[in-house]
């Protein structure tokens, strides 16, 4: 079984490639059966294992793969991460473990993609001014990943710690990407063809009054029910979509907007299952504002990791 760090995740995929293997897995038949959430009792805050497993037949190649994800929130004190990740991918048709990789970077990796693949059938074509609001680890991988899919041509990044936006837009742009800090949020949104959240902000960022006519609103942060990162307006004036069902009843915004009464359940006009499929029409017109919220699905850690071995692991192995 091969160990597969962060370095070799990052040789073995790219965003164009990654966004097609999501895709195709969400019109294949993969089971993924409900996470697994555990208390775990310790001093201090109490800790937290997930387990997320996902599994496929002979048409997407025969394997099987589990999410293993501990939060220990006292990890910060002793310069630890407080989430850490293994993934472990397995031969379909044996059980066979075949490769156990750096589960947080492959989440960077596919969580990402998963907003491209909404923005395929949502951003309008000609997209090319972006909206960053966040600056942590996802922010450099969003702004790559939904590159790989519309022509973005500016971007400005916005942090609630300024110092942060002006360093990570100098990091990007150092590597050639076209980005920027901003202090405005406000006129970066206004701006914007296309805005992507990743944020823990327990408040509303984006609001609805903010969006330009076309303008497709990517909503990744907000995890929990007590995070938002977008006002009931902003969904309102929306064609919304969510990456699974289990969106309208876990995370910020949509869950929390349906259950306060702020948008109908029929207000959600798909998934990514129906989208992939063609069972959902995605945009349909230039002037529509489109809004898209992930949770997250173990569908595309499956995926993903496929895709490393396939394409990396398996000529060394």
């Amino acid at each position: 079984m091969r160990v597969v760090t962060a370095a070799e995740i990052d040789a073995a995929l790219s965003f164009p490639a990654l966004v097609d293997a999501l895709a195709e897995a969400f019109r294949a038949d993969v089971v993924t059966p409900p996470r697994h959430h555990h208390t775990i009792v310790r001093d201090g805050a109490d800790a937290t294992l997930l387990l997320m497993p996902a599994w496929t037949g002979a048409v997407l190649g025969g394997f099987l793969g589990v999410k293993i994800v501990s939060v220990f929130p006292d990890n910060g004190g002793k310069g630890l991460p407080s989430v850490l990740g293994t993934y472990l991918l397995m031969d379909g048709e044996t059980g066979r473990p075949v490769a156990a990789l750096d589960g947080t970077r492959l989440t960077l990796w596919r969580t990402a993609a998963a907003s491209a693949l909404a923005a395929r059938h949502l951003a309008r074509p000609e997209a090319a001014r972006m909206a960053m609001v966040g600056a942590g680890a996802l922010a450099p991988f969003l702004i790559r990943a939904h590159a790989g899919q519309r022509p973005i041509t500016s971007v400005k990044l916005w942090n609630h710690n300024a110092e942060r936006a002006r360093q990570v837009a100098a990091e990007l742009a150092s590597q050639g990407l076209p980005v920027e800090a901003t202090e405005n949020l406000e006129e970066a949104v206004r701006e914007a063809d296309l805005v992507s959240c990743a944020t823990l902000s327990t408040a509303p960022l984006v609001h609805g009054a903010w969006l330009d006519p076309g303008a497709h609103l990517d909503l990744v942060g907000a995890f929990n029910l007590a995070m938002r990162e977008a006002d009931d307006a902003a969904l309102q004036r929306a064609s919304v979509y969510i990456d699974t069902p289990a969106a309208r009843t876990e995370g910020g915004d949509v869950a929390l907007a349906l259950a306060s009464g702020g948008i109908a359940a029929d207000h959600v006009k798909g998934d990514l299952f129906a989208l992939c499929r063609g069972e959902a029409p995605g945009r349909v017109r230039a002037d529509e504002i489109t809004a898209f919220k992930s949770i997250g699905t173990a569908i595309e850690d499956l995926a993903a990791a496929m895709l490393v071995w396939k394409t990396y692991l398996d000529e060394r192995c």
